[in-house]
């Protein structure tokens, strides 16, 4: 057993209870916190605004290195869906997120997207990875970031920031629709479903795809 003491072992739990990733359960103890229908929605919606300020940042502040870095990330993401490896898909993603948010040069920035991505793990997997994923979504997200990435190396800080927006909100209704269908069939898509019926998405994550 790793030789931790417990003072820091409850600072950890502590930190990581403030950040919303473990829930304190009364007669039980600290448990990973299970991210709801809801919580998704907002947390999806912020992520939203977060990264469409991050493209736009990156365009202000990033230096020529960064955007070649990112432009490598861009190319390993093309690549990885062109495997069709959802894993891989999925860490090429966050390189380029990375890589996009690193170039903004806000600290602040990086730390709250970096608590929001850990928060969302869960669902972003399961929306590369399960099969009733919609058969375009990899063909836009590809040509999405094609297109954030022409507009930061044109130096149009606005389209960046819109076109970083829309890809997340594109993101984020594929998986909450993918959501509702588990529970509603393929004839409801939105709206009717209660928060309660929603099931959590970290089920259909493959357990070779599972966060260590």
């Amino acid at each position: 057993m790793m030789d931790v003491s417990r003072t820091v072992i409850r600072e950890t739990l502590r930190q990581l209870e403030t950040e919303g990733l473990v829930a304190t359960i009364a007669n039980k103890g600290p448990v990973v916190r299970e991210l709801s229908f809801d919580d998704a929605k907002d947390l999806y919606a912020i992520r939203e605004v977060l990264i469409g300020l991050a493209a736009r940042l990156f365009v202000l502040n990033a230096k020529q290195g960064q955007i070649e870095s990112l432009r490598i990330a861009l190319e390993k993401v093309t690549r990885c869906y062109a495997a069709g490896n959802p894993a891989k898909i999925l860490q090429a993603k966050n390189s380029f997120y990375g890589a996009l948010v690193s170039g903004a040069g806000s600290e602040s920035l990086s730390s709250m997207i970096s608590i929001l991505h850990a928060r969302i793990w869960r669902w972003r997997a399961p929306g590369l990875t399960h099969p009733k994923r919609s058969s375009k979504r990899s063909r836009e997200s590809v040509n999405a970031l094609r297109a954030i990435f022409a507009a930061i190396k044109a130096g149009n800080a606005a389209q960046a920031e819109m076109l970083g927006r829309k890809e997340t909100a594109q993101a984020a209704a594929e998986v909450i629709a993918l959501a509702v269908r588990l529970v509603c069939g393929p004839a409801r898509t939105r709206g009717t479903a209660n928060d309660s019926e929603i099931p959590s998405l970290a089920r259909y994550i493959p357990s070779s795809h599972k966060r260590k």
